[in-house]
């Protein structure tokens, strides 16, 4: 691995640091994320409506992220990462020390979730600005899977804790943990130096007319994501009693499949048209909503657990196939920069559509019921599709081009 980071970045640069300081970030956050959700349903007694109303604050940051990267225009993309390590740092910290009440945990989860949220808008900057001339993709592809690699030693921890110690809720002691690990990660942070340029096109929003199908798209997918993302883990939490080594067995499962599953994903979007994918994918989540909203009504719960579980690994797969929706913006994208500016705007749209499930689902669920919420979720997998079909490919507007 280390001499196929000298292949790819610049060695004049800091990327050696700052490869340590996403592995053990990402660590940290395998911890807290593995706990979180138990945490908040078992010690801060979230029932449905609340944990929405967490997620609602925890990504309001990534709505904001334009807007804050604007503010700091003037900042180095280094600088920016260090004030999100920090950022991050405190809001673990908080975690690990405020009383067990909805409104300081919550407060908590918001400032942790902005630490994170600024970073990810760096890291793509720094691994960009790191990497040698023609390498630029190779260099993303290993920022993520180094990312990865930390996160799922994360859930591993949180497995073996678990398995030894459940009955004693150990939550506070590793939220400080996970900080202690946050802090260590600030200190290599520490260690970058250079003044790069944040990406311009992440201070503006970028809007244009050929793109008007591409943000739709955006908005359904951002919608069934957090249905998932948020409730997924909370159903098999509160209908099934699943603890905190389940459930971070499950999202390491999720993270492994994920790992194998993206290269096969990607080739089947260059192999069948992202127009093909786009629609299908969807179609395949409306089986998995039904099975998860109604395995406990059709199997014994032993059985209903299980497939719910299936389910959600099956339905952290079948969101890879959300990057055809980026291959579309790249196939019909003037150029790069236009590119670029167009993802980073349908990030913000997507936020925008997620936070608002995130609080209206918990709504959903505590008023009407879980079925009804995963049967929402299907209904916009299905309007999706449906407004995929209508997506035309670049050859085809190529080929309206010549002719008009």
């Amino acid at each position: 691995m280390i001499k196929r980071l000298k292949d790819i970045f610049r060695e004049d640069s800091c990327y050696k640091a700052f490869f340590l300081s996403l592995v053990i970030t990402g660590l940290s956050y395998g911890i807290y994320k593995g706990m979180i959700d138990n945490y908040l349903a078992e010690i801060v007694v979230m029932g449905e409506f609340d944990r929405g109303v967490a997620e609602f604050f925890r990504e309001i940051p990534g709505l904001l992220l334009v807007l804050i990267l604007a503010v700091f225009y003037s900042f180095s993309a280094e600088r920016m990462y260090k004030i999100g390590a920090v950022i991050l740092l405190i809001g673990l910290g908080m975690l690990s020390l405020v009383p067990s009440t909805k409104v300081l945990v919550t407060l908590s989860i918001f400032v942790h979730s902005l630490g994170e949220h600024i970073q990810l808008g760096m890291k793509n900057t720094l691994s960009l600005n790191y990497a040698k001339p023609g390498r630029g993709g190779e260099a993303l592809g290993h920022q993520n899977a180094v990312t990865q690699i930390g996160t799922l030693a994360g859930y591993l921890v949180v497995i073996g804790v678990f398995a030894m110690w459940a009955k004693y809720s150990p939550y506070r002691i590793f939220f400080a943990i996970s900080a202690g690990i946050a802090l260590l990660a600030f200190f290599f942070t520490l260690r970058i130096r250079g003044k790069s340029e944040t990406d311009e096109h992440r201070r503006r929003f970028y809007f244009r007319r050929k793109f008007t199908k591409y943000y739709m798209l955006e908005v359904f997918y951002g919608a069934r994501k957090q249905v998932f993302f948020t409730f997924g883990p909370y159903v098999l939490i509160l209908l099934y009693g699943a603890n905190a080594m389940v459930i971070s067995l499950l999202f390491a499962v999720s993270a492994i499949c994920s790992y194998i599953f993206a290269p096969l994903v990607g080739k089947i979007i260059d192999r069948l048209g992202y127009k093909v994918v786009m629609i299908t994918d969807t179609l395949i989540l409306v089986i998995v909503c039904f099975f998860y909203g109604f395995s406990h009504h059709l199997f014994p719960r032993e059985v209903a657990f299980v497939v719910c579980c299936v389910n959600y690994v099956l339905d952290s797969v079948i969101s890879l196939a959300s990057m055809a929706s980026n291959v579309y913006v790249q196939d019909i994208s003037d150029g790069p920069d236009e590119m670029r500016a167009t993802i980073s705007t349908g990030v913000s749209v997507n936020h925008l559509i997620t936070i608002l499930i995130a609080l209206f689902g918990g709504w959903i669920w505590q008023t009407i019921g879980v079925e009804t919420l995963f049967i929402l979720s299907a209904v916009l997998g299905l309007c999706n599709s449906a407004y995929a079909a209508t997506v035309k490919t670049g050859a085809q507007l190529r080929g309206e081009s010549r002719t008009s």
